[in-house]
Order: structure tokens, then sequence, then C-alpha cells
């Protein structure tokens, strides 16, 4: 590297410490352990004192908290009140009534898309694979529609388009804002992710669609027979362990009573009359608050006179409804009195699992969060804010005229970026390195800087959540879909692959 910029043995061992997680990575092994040590070694090198260096350590993760725990909370709220509808089997009856209208395969293919869409945005993927699995999929089968065309439309749907966006519980754009800078707008890189995915999406799902058409055969009672004798292929079991993040926990459903004895029992007659009438109250008034919070977050930007939502305002609504509507659902089927240890058991719940599902994340983003520069990478190295270092920036100067000032080529190498950080299976741990690179690539070349958070969101996401690789939560639905899960994979390959290159060149061609 040649240039005005003075490149340090900090520097060089940041770049190493990037090198070693990417490949980390792509080897499928836990980037946990890589980032710590790449912390340690960028604080000694630029610090010279031990002490600092293992103080960076818990720094590092100390600061990402700081920074990301607005998004744990949101996960924590939601998945409460998560836990609060399913006490009260409203779930499931969000869902049944969609069964009606699967008249046959073609339609049943789309209506589980849509549905899976739907619940993944608000709740994620978690809820909508064991859900969408258990109450629609086995009615699209009667209706003619194959099993893995049905495993095809949820994993688009849900662990493509709507985890790759994440609009409304914004972890995903949250993480690659705050890595990309204090001056990214979290909202904005939701906006454009957004955009993105359903671009992305709506190709893959045509293509999948066109592919499987003509295996869709009439309706018949005997096809559910026929893929209720078949057993999984032994990949599900082998492949759960594999990966950055707990895949079970993060795509199968938490809660006590499994989901295919709830529906044994018979939903909301299996209970007693008054909790069956709150079940279907909330399975209409989740729904409708939701939509509201969408309405609330969307309008101003279409020209409404509806005050605009600025900086966390978006994920506390989100929060605040979610908690508001948990703490409704369990008065309503516990009691105001037993509520108020209910509503206490849901929340903790929701802590842990937002804990075991982004977890990781802290010291990954706390790695990247020291090459940034400004007031996080002081406190991480325990350094004056003045003379921290912006690690990852000087490097991009530093070999800025060997980087091609060709937006498309910029675009696409960030996508790639964010596709090889996805090879471990775990869509979100490599937003921090993407949101970065972009922070740092876009001045540089004269490309909006959001527009690059949301192309590395979208290599990221759908490569490591739950599309392209075999060994991410695709299992769970090749699981739940009894189907073999290469065989999910090589379907998905050609759809997907498609529909983001297509949506990289929209971003180019508009936002570029």
């Amino acid at each position: 590297m040649t240039s005005h910029v003075a490149i340090t043995a900090a520097h060089w061992a940041y770049l190493a410490g990037v090198i070693a997680v990417v490949l980390t990575m792509v080897l499928r092994a836990n980037v946990v352990v890589p980032s710590i040590v790449a912390t340690f070694v960028v604080s000694l090198a630029w610090t010279h004192s031990p002490v600092n260096a293992l103080g960076s350590i818990f720094n590092a993760s100390f600061v990402a908290a700081k920074e990301l725990f607005n998004i744990f909370l949101v996960i924590a709220l939601i998945t409460s009140l998560l836990n609060a509808l399913k006490a009260l089997r409203s779930d499931v009856l969000m869902v049944q009534p969609f069964r009606a209208v699967m008249t046959n395969g073609h339609t049943a293919f789309f209506i589980l898309a849509a549905i899976t869409y739907v619940i993944s945005l608000f709740f994620w993927p978690t809820p909508a694979v064991p859900l969408v699995s258990a109450v629609l999929l086995p009615a699209a089968i009667v209706a003619g529609l194959p099993p893995l065309a049905g495993a095809l439309a949820i994993a688009i749907a849900g662990q493509g388009m709507a985890l790759s966006s994440d609009y409304v519980i914004g972890v995903a754009p949250g993480i690659s804002a705050k890595a990309a800078g204090a001056a990214v707008s979290a909202a904005q890189v939701a906006d454009r992710a957004l955009v993105l995915s359903l671009v992305t999406g709506i190709i893959a799902l045509a293509l999948a669609y066109i592919s499987i058409r003509k295996s869709i055969r009439p309706g018949s009672e005997a096809l559910l027979d026929q893929w209720q004798r078949q057993s999984g292929d032994g990949e599900t079991a082998r492949l759960e362990t594999v990966g950055t993040f707990d895949k079970a926990e993060i795509a199968r459903a938490t809660g006590e009573e499994p989901l295919d004895a709830r529906l044994r029992n018979g939903g909301a007659q299996a209970i007693d009359p008054r909790r069956a009438l709150w079940s279907k109250v909330f399975a209409v008034v989740t729904p409708l608050g939701f939509a509201a919070v969408i309405a609330v977050m969307v309008l101003p930007r279409l020209g409404v006179g509806v005050a605009d939502l600025k900086g966390g305002d978006a994920a506390a609504l989100v929060g605040g409804m979610g908690a508001a509507l948990m703490i409704l659902a369990t008065v309503a089927g516990e009691g105001a009195r037993k509520a108020l240890d209910v509503c206490a058991d849901h929340i903790t719940d929701g802590f842990v699992f937002a804990f075991k599902a982004m977890g990781a994340v802290l010291p990954i983003a706390g790695f990247f969060f020291t090459g940034a520069g400004g007031e996080m990478a002081a406190a991480v190295l325990n350094v004056p804010p003045g003379s921290a270092p912006s690690l990852l920036f000087d490097l991009v100067s530093a070999a800025e005229s060997w980087i091609p000032h060709n937006h498309t080529l910029v675009a696409f190498g960030v996508l790639i970026v964010g596709m090889i950080t996805g090879i471990d299976g775990s869509g979100f741990a490599g937003l921090p390195l993407t949101g970065s690179l972009s922070g740092a690539l876009g001045p540089a070349v004269g490309i909006d800087v959001t527009t690059l958070c949301a192309i590395g969101q979208m290599g990221a996401v759908w490569t490591g959540g739950g599309t392209l690789i075999a060994w991410s939560s695709l299992i769970a639905v090749a699981g739940f879909a009894r189907v073999p899960v290469l065989e999910t994979v090589r379907a998905l390959l050609v759809p997907v692959l498609t529909g983001l290159v297509a949506s990289t060149l929209f971003a180019v061609v508009f936002w570029g």
C-alpha cells in the first residue's frame, strides 16, 4: 500500500484480523474467538500496553452492547409477545383461515410465501417456519403443491425477503448503520434494504415458481398421506450445531408445548370458553396493532402529514407495541394477579432468546467498531477520542488508487463480501464488516453509504440467513417440509442469485 496515509502496525493488525474473521467464516467455524484475539492484537499494537489490550477485550463487547442494546430489547419484547400469544393459542388462529383459500397448488405457493413473509417481518422466521409448516403446509400439499415447492416458498419469503430487510424489528439495518458510522441512518438503510429485499424476493419467487409449476398436481388427500409417511434424511440433526449461532434456537419456535401438540389439542377449542374468546380477539388485534405501527413508519415517507420517526423512535414504537400487546394478552389469558408474574417470565424468556440468537454479535461488532474511529474506537482502546485511529478508513484511503471508481464493481464487491461472510450459516455475523466496509468505501468512490450497507446486508442475510447455505436455518425449513436440505439449496441457488444480481443493479441504477 502506498499513499499519504501513514500505515502503522495497528493498521496491519486490523487488516489481518479482518482476514482472519472472514477466513473463519468461510471455514464455518465460530468467529467470536478470532474477533476477541484480533481486538487484543490491534489494541496492543496501537497503545503498546498489555493492560490496555486486555481491557479492550471487555471494552469492545461493552461498547457494542451499549450501541446495540435497543436491538436486543426489541427482540426480547417481540419474543415475549409471541410467547403470550402462544399461551392463548392466538398464533395458530392468525393463520388458520388461510387454509380455506388454498384451492390448488398454484395459489398455495403464493399464499405460503405471503403469510410467511408477514409473520417473519413482525416476529422473525422463528415462529413463521414451524407455524406455517404445521398449519398451512399440510393444506398446501393437499391442494397439490409438492413439499419442495413449499420449502422454497417459505425459505424465500421468510429467511430471505423478511429477514434481509428486517424492516419492523430493525436488527439488521441497526447493526449495518452502527458499523458504517454515526452519520448513517438505520431508518434509511432499512428503507433501501426493504426495496432491495422485495426486488430480490419477487424475482426469486417467480423463478422458483416457474421451476416447480409443472410438478404441481391435482389436489388429493392421498398426497398428504404420502408426505406424512416420509421421514427426515438425517441431515437436520447433524447440521444443527454447525455455524456461528444455534440454528435450532433461531429457526424453531420456542415454548413449552410443541406446536403439533397444540394443533392436535384443537387450538382455541381445547381451552376454556373465556380464553378461547380472547384467543380469537388477539388473533385479530395483534396484526392490526402492527399494521398501525407500519402505517406510522411509512406514511411520513409517502408525504402524508404524520410526524416522521427519528433515530431509534421506530424501534421504540415496535418494542412498545409488542410490550403493550404482551401485557394485554397475558392479563386476558391469566388474570390480572397472575399476569404480574407471567409477564415478567415472558420478558425474561425474551431476553434469554435475544442473547442466544444475537449475543455472539457483540465481540464481532466490537472488533469492527475498533476500526471505525471516533468515540467508539476510543472507548474500545481506552484512549482520548481525538487520538483514536480510523483504521479501516485509513486502509481504504491508502488503497484508494487500487479501488475501481466504478459504482457497479464496488456494489458487487460489497455484495460478494456479504455473501462470503454468510458462508458460516449466520446472516448477521457479517453485518459489522459489510457496514464498516460500506462506511469506508462509500465516500472514497462516491456512492451512497446507505446503498452499500443495504447491498451488503442482502448478500450476508440471503446467503447465511437460510436460503443458500445448507448448514443455516434452512435446515429447519427442509426438516419441516421433509425434503433433503441439499436438494432445497440446489433449487434455491439460481432464483436467489438471480434476484441478488438484479437488486444490486437496481440499487446502482437508481441510488448509485
